[in-house]
């Protein structure tokens, strides 16, 4: 019998909750990966609490206090961990061995060594990537899921926010963006900034390092360049940002096929999921939120009328409390 699906709920603006009260972390360190990289990793919150692992965007971004905001201290036990080549996973940049799989691998390796049997998986932007991917490879270590700004790293959503789309809404800002690739490159920005980006020289990197992050820093929330994370303005910050990004961009994602992740969502059907979408999100439209609720109806799907990309935006906050909290019960 066919089932219906309902619409998906629409934030309003009234009695929206906050985050939760600063947490500090009581256990820290660097996970070996038996190559190169050394990860990153903090738990904070109850020590004997839920699990749950918390996924940063990018790829290439970093872990920071506001992200443990948005579980309850007294019930969570969080653990955060800067991705290879970011934040203070070491080395800095570094793009070898740095894939979705490995990525994936490391969560793992990151979930053995805590003693995890299952956890709670949350993530947005990029983060709503792997932590999808991790959950369709690994579904019978995921408990919950619960998602924003859903990315599925598609050539459609790519060539929207890095060649013809959010370009028409940000003309200023897209004008900056192009101003590092001559217009004889201009017909693959993301091929163009790749070339600069894996440069040998450090200035060639820096200068499109802060044009690539500048883009996404003008266009993440509907607050406009005001709302810019400070970290796009820091240099070391924005290599490592940009460089490992656009890896990620120029490979694809490094997924078997364009679509893989909607393809696949079957095996993840049976684990109950928080979907929170911004409507005027620029960055990963709601066109690619709406099809994975499509693809998984038993999802909880909710709208954020009044918001953009980031994060940190009322509406968006406040609708992902409520999903870390209903999590909480699952």
């Amino acid at each position: 019998m066919e089932r219906s699906t309902p619409p998906p709920a629409v934030s309003g603006s009234a009695n929206r909750r906050g985050l939760f009260p600063e947490s500090e972390p009581f256990n820290a360190g660097w996970l070996p990966t038996g190559g190169a990289h050394e990860i990153y990793f903090e738990e904070c919150g109850k020590r004997d609490g839920k699990p749950c692992v918390i996924l940063h965007g990018g790829p290439g971004g970093a872990i920071n206090p506001t992200m443990r905001r948005f579980f309850d201290p007294a019930k969570w036990r969080m653990a955060l961990f800067d991705q290879r080549g970011c934040g203070r996973s070491r080395p800095n940049a570094s793009l070898d061995e740095n894939t979705t799989w490995t990525l994936i691998e490391d969560i793992e390796r990151l979930r053995e060594h805590l003693g995890i049997e299952k956890w709670s998986v949350f993530g947005g932007s990029w983060g709503s990537t792997l932590a999808l991917a991790y959950a369709i490879t690994h579904p019978d270590r995921v408990e919950s899921l619960v998602l924003r700004g859903v990315f599925l790293l598609t050539e459609r959503e790519l060539r929207w926010f890095y060649q013809d789309g959010a370009s028409f809404l940000f003309p200023d800002a897209w004008e900056r963006f192009c101003k590092p690739i001559p217009h004889a490159e201009r017909g693959d920005m993301i091929a163009a900034y790749h070339k600069r980006l894996t440069h040998p020289d450090r200035r060639v990197q820096a200068e499109a390092a802060a044009a690539w992050s500048q883009w996404e820093g003008d266009t993440i929330s509907i607050r406009g360049p005001e709302a810019r994370p400070s970290k796009f303005n820091e240099i070391d910050f924005a290599i490592a940002f940009a460089r490992i990004e656009c890896h990620f961009f120029a490979n694809g994602g490094f997924f078997p096929n364009d679509g893989w992740i909607v393809e696949n969502v079957g095996r993840i059907r049976r684990i109950p999921g928080w979907i929170v979408q911004g409507r005027f999100d620029v960055v990963t439209p709601m066109e690619a939120a709406w099809k994975l609720k499509t693809a998984w109806p038993e999802a909880r799907f909710e709208v954020v009328w009044d918001a953009g990309h980031a994060s940190t935006e009322p509406g968006i906050v406040d609708a992902l409390v409520r999903a870390t909290d209903q999590a909480f019960s699952v």
